[in-house]
């Protein structure tokens, strides 16, 4: 009997097959102390481990490339940490074996994640991983991972490591669905790279029975079980229509009056130049320069190897608008000689621009390396910080882009709500604004992106959310200055159409959402995108904010 469960639609497109479980392993070692004589031994055992599982990670990461590279050596540095390395030696030299001393030296780390007030939950879910690939080398055991299979099938799994996310076979894995994660997590960025239709955060997914039909809708977070022949042809359908939709749009984004929304893309560096530009990005609105920093945490990389990898980013849009979000380092990703270990909160804390204000000689660095990569180059440079709070940090911000000698516009990043409601104050210091929707919620409602638990309230079709998008396109359009979204909002087609219409006046997204915004926007007018916008600020829920807005946009 056909039944619907309902998690959160993270990546667009159906799948539908037999599920297939990601693999399961108790890697708890036995506790038992090993003389004394031993602890040199397993220290190098422990030691040896660790090396071969970074190199395992960057291995992987040079295969996937992009976006899942950056995860994956991130991931490296993590199992490499020379604080956990030294906290396993301790726990060797008073007689853990080396499987247990990694299992407890991970453990203890973990739980100080966790009383950071958690805002590290998502990294807590790759500290497993990386704890889990180092024991079982130790025990001698596989990793519990992808099952092996002939035959396409639909995965589903509490949730997806990075390492195996990246490493997913489209032609093999129709599609995800996890019982964890949220519409942030590595597993649903990953997924939208990959193109491989994913649900997360589906209560009882672990439950679905090996075997049993289940038909995957990514971008609506519907999950049917043994769906009957009438709701597979519905579907199928549906998939064949947005194909049509996807082939006749073409060109610079535009709503079908004409109105023009430029459609640009995320990406984390050269590697994900490619896909950006096949998708027709009309330039990049959000270039994290955060993979350039993760390569060596213990040092920033020197303005001639900043010079060389942004310069290939600029090179790739002639005439094109790119804007480079300078580091963003702290809370989930910390940076040694950047960022304190001992935050009581690091989400609260030092980070984005306040750690770059503290630190002006790294900021100064990288507005140097963007001036001269950016020399000589018909491409429209523009750099804007992170986590601006107020005028006062916007001002700072503005002051070193001049004493840098840059020549671009500066911009801020709309990340707290007060940046929201005071956006008319800070643009006075700078040109334009960029909304980064999912740090904006986590701070709006006060639930970290990367809990499942709370992913009701990481929903961008929240209405509170809206209501701060649309002040702040307010007022930029009363300063006569742009402002877009680059946060992972812009990615929704239907979305797409409800920012358009609350005033913002770019989108930027993952090269594979270009093409499915492009098409949406320009089957409505400017005015139906604005009485949706309307229509959805007028709701109490996301659910029926999404529900308004999509009966305006089909006319019911």
């Amino acid at each position: 009997m056909e039944t619907t469960l309902r998690g959160v639609g993270v990546s667009h497109g159906v799948a539908i097959g037999e599920v297939r479980h990601m693999g399961t392993a108790v890697l708890e070692p036995p506790a038992k102390q090993i003389p004394a004589e031993e602890a040199e031994r397993e220290q190098g055992r422990a030691r040896q481990a660790v090396e071969a599982v970074a190199a395992d990670l960057i291995a992987r990461g040079n295969l996937a490339g992009g976006e899942a590279q950056h995860v994956l050596e991130a991931q490296a540095m993590m199992a490499q940490d020379p604080e956990l390395m030294a906290d396993v030696d301790r726990r060797i030299a008073v007689g853990s074996t080396a499987e247990r001393a990694v299992y407890d030296a991970f453990a203890a780390y973990r739980a100080l994640l966790a009383g950071a007030g958690e805002y590290l939950a998502g990294r807590v879910a790759d500290l497993d991983d990386v704890r889990n690939r180092i024991v079982a080398r130790l025990l001698g055991v596989p990793m519990p991972g992808v099952p092996d299979s002939d035959e396409p099938y639909v995965l589903i799994a509490r949730d997806l490591a990075p390492a195996d996310t990246a490493l997913l076979d489209p032609t093999l894995v129709l599609g995800f669905v996890t019982e964890e994660g949220g519409p942030t997590s590595h597993s649903a960025i990953l997924a939208r790279a990959l193109g491989v239709p994913a649900v997360v955060a589906m209560p009882g997914a672990g439950e679905l029975v090996e075997g049993t039909v289940i038909a995957v809708d990514g971008s609506t977070g519907e999950v049917f079980v043994d769906p009957s022949g009438e709701k597979r042809a519905e579907l199928a359908k549906a998939a064949e229509e947005r194909k049509a939709l996807l082939s006749a749009a073409s060109g610079p984004g535009a709503t079908s009056d004409g109105h023009k929304v430029p459609l640009l893309a995320n990406v984390g560096g050269p590697a994900d130049v490619p896909a950006a530009v096949e998708a027709g990005a009309e330039g990049v609105g959000l270039f994290r320069t955060e993979f350039l920093f993760l390569d060596d945490s213990t040092r920033a990389p020197s303005e001639e190897k900043q010079v060389e990898a942004y310069r290939k980013v600029l090179e790739a849009f002639p005439e094109g608008r790119v804007v480079v979000r300078v580091l963003d380092a702290g809370a989930d990703k910390p940076l040694d000689f950047l960022t304190p270990a001992d935050e009581p909160n690091p989400a609260l804390g030092v980070r984005g621009l306040r750690t770059l204000l503290d630190h002006p000689d790294v900021l100064r660095t990288q507005l140097s390396a963007l001036a001269r990569a950016a020399e000589g180059l018909p491409v429209y440079l523009e750099v804007m910080a992170p986590m601006v709070a107020d005028r006062i940090d916007a001002k700072a911000f503005a002051d070193a882009c001049r004493e840098a000698g840059l020549q671009a516009k500066f911009g801020a990043m709309v990340e707290i709500p007060s940046a929201a409601l005071r956006a008319r104050s800070i643009l006075q210091e700078v040109e334009f604004l960029s909304l980064g929707t999912n740090d904006l919620a986590q701070y709006t409602f006060a639930a970290d992106r990367q809990v499942g638990a709370v992913s009701r309230l990481q929903d961008p079709w929240q209405p509170a959310l809206l209501d701060l998008v649309a002040a702040s396109a307010e007022a930029a359009k009363a300063e006569g200055k742009s402002c877009g979204v680059c946060g992972e909002a812009a990615s929704d087609p239907l979305l797409a159409c409800v920012l358009t219409g609350l005033g913002v006046t770019s989108l930027s997204m993952g090269a594979a959402s270009i093409p499915y915004v492009r098409a949406a926007l320009a089957k409505h007018t400017l005015a139906q995108c604005e009485r949706a916008a309307a229509a959805a600020r007028a709701a109490d829920t996301a659910a029926d904010a999404r529900a308004a807005a999509q009966a305006v946009l089909s006319g019911e």
